[in-house]
């Protein structure tokens, strides 16, 4: 291979701390993919900490994604998950719990060029998805901007965030304690170590996560494991401000070995049941119930509560959500305006007439199906996003910028609005995406525009112009929020009225409010 291997040919060959790797070119974009930055997790690796890669010999071909965690894919009835395609999320690569795996993008290799470093953060909560997705696809956004573009992928769910402390007398599970979190530093590691054999810059290494992604994403800004492995970072929808609690993470893991039969006896048995088995039991506690938990040692504190966390004070920030993210839970697109009101009861009581008008008179003509998404989005997703974005201002050091995406998706005829996850297609540059519309003007315009903005801020920490607009930091008295729309704007406390609205109810305890 090393005679096709050089320039000019259709294949590179990189170097790594773990062995040579293959990768191939693409209109000048080298494509590396399945590159291992972690040991494989089962066995007697199982709930523990991650391990590096083992050396190998010789070039290891890098051409298909690899392996991701184990997980039930997006139900094919769910329109929404059939939209961003994680219905197919075991498709590109399989499953197995070989499974800490990235993918790069570059157009150079060993160059002498310090390319700016974009490593995305896959979404999915934290149970599902993985960097394979082709939601997540870097080719174009490596392309455009000369930057290097990383997709990490790693231990979700029951295999990452078991909390086996508190049930492990033992010591069978040594430092079990969040080692889906582990991955990620691990892999953060990786690229700070290897990437500058893939022409990239790693003091200049910008983190990105959506929905779940974000979570991770507001995770790593507060975990000391991670400091100093990044220094810009972005969270869409997806703003975590507080871990579950220890106790909490202990009755989901009692319920976890309930399923499977297993008590604090015959504990051991954990490391060789099959990977399937696991994932039945996971699925019968439902994957969504395992997430990081407030450790007291790893995770020392909560994410953005009661502040922003100091060690990531100086990162500058972009916070952002989209207009209607909520809708991704709901299917029930022919609701009318009776059953907007029932359901506005159900959830918010004698609220629920003073929440309707004031909705209605900003946005007569919505659907109610659109109108009660966004209303849902406001009273969770959006609260927790300009709570962090306020927190990370209150530190007075380096900045947050803040934007709310409003132009709607094309998609099934629109019903969706500005649904969740459509800014990743547009950050990746991805417009051919049916999100985004497959290609037409308007999605290719934002998508350029988003892209555009992401490579300015991976590269100088600031997002600049956009389309002529200067995006200004957010701060508690401008709370300047750039809106994604035709046209674009910069708005001071958008929807101001609906915002002060929220901030007089209680907290929200989760993205549904």
């Amino acid at each position: 291979m090393s005679a096709t291997a050089g320039p000019g040919g259709l294949f590179r060959q990189a170097t790594t701390t773990s062995g040579e790797i293959l990768g191939l070119v693409n209109e000048g974009v080298i494509q590396f993919k399945g590159v291992p930055y972690g040991a494989p997790t089962g066995g007697k690796r199982r709930y523990r900490v991650p391990e590096r890669r083992a050396p190998w010999r010789g070039a290891r071909e890098c051409f298909g994604y690899g392996p991701i965690c184990p997980q039930v894919p997006t139900s094919i009835a769910n329109q929404y998950g059939r939209l961003i395609q994680f219905d197919m999320v075991a498709a590109e690569g399989g499953m197995s719990e070989d499974c800490l795996n990235l993918n790069i993008w570059t157009c150079g290799l060993r160059d002498g060029r310090k390319r700016p470093v974009i490593v995305s953060i896959h979404g999915g909560a934290f149970s599902i998805a993985s960097g394979n997705a082709r939601i997540y696809d870097g080719a174009r956004l490596a392309q455009s901007g000369d930057v290097v573009v990383v997709t990490l992928s790693h231990r979700l769910a029951s295999f990452g965030y078991l909390n086996l402390l508190d049930l492990d007398s033992a010591s069978e599970f040594p430092v079990a304690a969040n080692p889906g979190l582990a991955d990620l530093v691990l892999g953060l590691r990786w690229v700070r170590e290897n990437i500058e054999h893939f022409g990239g810059d790693p003091e200049r290494v910008m983190i990105w996560g959506q929905s779940g992604g974000g979570w991770k994403v507001s995770s790593l800004l507060a975990l000391p494991a991670a400091k100093g492995l990044f220094s810009r970072a972005v969270i869409q929808s997806g703003s975590l401000l507080r871990f579950q609690e220890r106790e909490s993470a202990a009755a989901v893991a009692a319920a976890f070995l309930a399923a499977l039969g297993l008590t604090q006896r015959n504990l051991s048995k954990l490391r060789t049941l099959p990977w399937p088995v696991l994932l039945e039991a996971q699925t019968k506690v439902g994957a969504q119930a395992f997430m990081p938990f407030l450790d007291g040692t790893y995770i020392p504190q909560h994410a953005f509560d009661p502040v922003a966390p100091a060690q990531s004070a100086d990162v500058p920030l972009i916070v952002s959500t989209t207009r209607d993210d909520a809708g991704l839970f709901f299917n029930n697109f022919a609701l009318d305006e009776a059953g907007l009101m029932d359901l506005l009861r159900q959830q918010f009581g004698d609220r629920a007439a003073e929440i309707r008008q004031l909705y209605r008179q900003n946005a007569p003509a919505r659907t109610p199906f659109l109108l009660h998404a966004r209303i849902i989005t406001d009273a969770g997703f959006r609260r927790f996003a300009y709570m962090q974005a306020e927190r990370k201002a209150q530190q007075g050091a380096d900045p947050v910028y803040v934007y709310q995406w409003n132009w709607p998706s094309p998609a099934y005829d629109g019903v969706f609005g500005a649904v969740h996850a459509i800014d990743v297609a547009a950050g990746f540059g991805n417009a051919r995406d049916a999100i985004l519309g497959g290609g037409c003007e308007p999605g290719r315009s934002l998508s350029r525009t988003l892209s555009r903005a992401w490579i300015a801020f991976a590269s100088d920490a600031k997002p600049g112009l956009v389309q002529d607009v200067a995006w200004e930091p957010y701060t508690p008295a401008n709370r300047a929020c750039l809106l994604l729309d035709v046209p674009i704007t910069l708005v001071n406390d958008p929807d101001h009225e609906i915002r002060a609205f929220w901030e007089r109810q209680p907290p929200p305890v989760s993205v549904l409010g």
